[in-house]
């Protein structure tokens, strides 16, 4: 099995594969996946070849993802399809291991992908870790949101130009907000979702949102807030359909501003996409982290990561005045330190609680104080509001 870059050649048999593992895409969905192909970064698609037949295929989208508001490199892992005829035969696992060492040489620290199915990402180090939520809301209800402060926010359509500024109120926002987990992408792809001509976009000083009619109804791809004005303004312009539409589909947050804000909320329509986390760069990861402010923490701690062996062993992690520092070090005693393996990091890294952690297997060692100062560390409540 040979694994190498997929170049404009292959992108017929990418197709096809694609095709085989996910159903027939329309011809406006060609169009946009084979732009998308030509806007990534070099050496972002592998594919596995038995000669010159391609076998399985796997994209690296580049995207920033933040942590405690801080921007992150990520590696968010998606088009992974393996041909069915050759299902069964290991090409996923060794595809799946040449995307990690992918993912370092591009300068990931971390990575995410929705997964299909969980052993195969699970036993490679990936281990489940936020959600994407999606919430159908009343249409007249959100259109009710808007007040006096938020009929003064200015808000303007957005097009492809507006990419950059686009990206900057992204930044902005989830640094302010200590968001954890959303993603951005980088700027060719902004301006491909931005013109296309069947969204509304609309653009504000703290926010925006990108939304489209769904069958008669209303489906909102993304909507950002940095304050309640906003917030209002976004929301009640999106109900401003419900003339027409009844329900509104859309991304949320854990504790999404909206659903605080609906006047009634007796129970909430939520669905869940789950997505798995790997480190990639443990020390890179932790260093560019965000914690809280108000954390102090020393602790000693042991991680397994047969995939990547830069990650391996004892590390040292200290956390003060919201920045994070792991170095390697040696364990204060063998029962006292707390054991890893990659998976368990990583989704400690995601705000998993140690107690889960322990009662999954991924997690053993360490005291109750250590679990502790390891749970005020990471704690967040890991979203994203983007599909990949």
């Amino acid at each position: 099995m040979d694994i190498r870059d997929l170049t404009a050649d292959d992108l017929d048999a990418v197709l096809d594969n694609r095709k085989r593992a996910f159903g027939p895409l329309s011809p406006g969905d060609v169009e946009t996946w084979r732009k998308r192909f030509e806007i990534l970064p070099e050496g972002s698609y592998l594919g596995s070849f038995e000669g010159s037949r391609l076998t399985g295929t796997a994209r690296i989208n580049r995207f920033t993802q933040w942590w405690h508001g801080r921007a992150l490199s990520m590696g968010g892992i998606a088009g992974v399809t393996v041909a069915p005829e050759d299902r069964g035969r290991g090409v996923g696992r060794t595809l799946m291991s040449a995307v990690i060492d992918r993912c370092g040489e591009l300068g990931h620290v971390t990575s995410a992908l929705y997964p299909a199915t969980t052993p195969i990402y699970r036993s490679l180090g990936w281990e489940h870790a936020g959600a994407l939520l999606t919430a159908v809301l009343p249409a007249e209800a959100l259109r009710g949101l808007g007040d006096g402060a938020s009929k003064a926010v200015k808000l303007r359509r957005m097009g492809a130009d507006d990419a950059p500024e686009l990206m900057a109120v992204l930044e902005r926002v989830y640094a302010s907000t200590r968001a954890s987990g959303p993603l951005g992408w980088d700027e060719p792809t902004w301006r491909l979702w931005l013109g296309d001509d069947d969204d509304f976009c609309y653009l504000a000083d703290d926010g925006y949102v990108i939304y489209r009619w769904d069958s008669g109804d209303i489906e909102v791809d993304n909507l950002v807030a940095g304050s309640e004005a906003t917030a209002r303004a976004l929301w009640s312009l999106v109900g401003t359909a419900s003339s027409i539409a009844t329900s509104v589909k859309a991304p949320v947050a854990p504790h999404d501003p909206v659903l605080w804000m609906l006047r009634e909320r007796q129970s909430d329509e939520v669905r869940q996409a789950r997505w798995m986390h790997r480190l990639i760069d443990l020390p890179a990861a932790v260093g560019q982290r965000g914690f809280p402010a108000g954390v102090t923490v020393d602790v000693a701690i042991e991680v397994d990561d047969p995939q990547r062996p830069a990650n391996s062993g004892t590390w040292r992690l200290e956390v003060a005045s919201g920045s994070g520092t792991a170095s390697a070090g040696s364990a204060a005693g063998s029962g006292t330190v707390p054991r890893f393996t990659i998976g368990g990091m990583s989704a400690l890294f995601a705000g998993v609680p140690t107690a889960t952690l322990r009662r999954t297997g991924l997690l053993s060692g360490g005291t109750p104080e250590t679990d502790d100062a390891l749970d005020a560390a990471f704690n967040c409540a890991a979203y994203m509001i983007d599909y990949f």
